[in-house]
């Protein structure tokens, strides 16, 4: 018997990279940052500043020295929200249709603003 061909579903997010997100729950709760890095598969993103973890590296020619840095780790999507470009507060965000492009767009729901699309 011949095994069905899965094709992946790409999902629709409420965060891109570049956002300007606050962190709603969890250990780094309040803290805000600019998502660097998207990882769709895990539902996660890397937000600069926050959820900083220390990672032991070995000696490598890149870093001979070794020794302990600190970088950050991937939150997951649902611990995040953006933040309002008009407000600077937390939103939920909508997406409507532009009445001159004809193109959907993404607005706060607070403020009615467009969030403009800034990739990293």
């Amino acid at each position: 018997m011949a095994k069905k061909k899965v094709t992946p579903v790409r999902k629709k997010f409420h965060v891109r990279s570049g956002d300007t997100v606050m962190v709603i729950s969890g250990n780094h709760k309040g803290k805000t940052g600019r998502i660097t890095k998207m990882l769709p598969e895990k539902e996660r993103a890397i937000v600069e500043g926050v959820n900083i973890v220390k990672r032991h590296i070995k000696p490598s020619q890149e870093n001979p020295q070794g020794g302990i840095i600190e970088k950050e780790a991937p939150i997951h999507l649902s611990n995040l929200m953006v933040l309002d470009p008009q407000t600077g507060k937390p939103t939920r965000i909508g997406r409507r249709r532009n009445s001159e492009t004809g193109k959907l767009e993404r607005y706060a729901k607070k403020s009615g603003e467009v969030i403009p699309t800034q990739d990293v």
